[in-house]
């Protein structure tokens, strides 16, 4: 993404994804083929670099991701707030 495409909120998050600009320059990914990373606007870009921020911060596959265990506090190293982490675990338990 070029400076002028890396419109965000007041925090400076980037993206759907609301990724800070350290966290899009270590986890943001090119999943579309089509050269940048935009997490503005492609959705393969936004979903990859998602899981790639999840597995770097040491999300384990397969396992359960509710309070108490070790995804869930993947999930905080994202976002730190109690209800922001509890949203994200309620709803991944009712899309599986």
């Amino acid at each position: 993404m070029t400076p002028a495409q890396m419109r965000g909120g007041w925090a400076g998050e980037i993206g759907q994804v609301q990724f800070l600009p350290g966290s899009y320059d270590k986890y943001a990914v090119d999943f579309d083929g089509d050269g940048r990373r935009d997490l503005v606007h492609s959705v393969p870009d936004m979903l990859a670099s998602t899981a790639n921020f999840l597995k770097g911060h040491g999300w384990k596959s397969g396992q359960p991701w509710g309070p108490g265990t070790a995804n869930y506090s993947v999930i905080k190293d994202w976002n730190r707030a109690d209800v922001y982490a509890r949203t994200i675990a309620v709803m991944a338990q009712r899309l599986q």
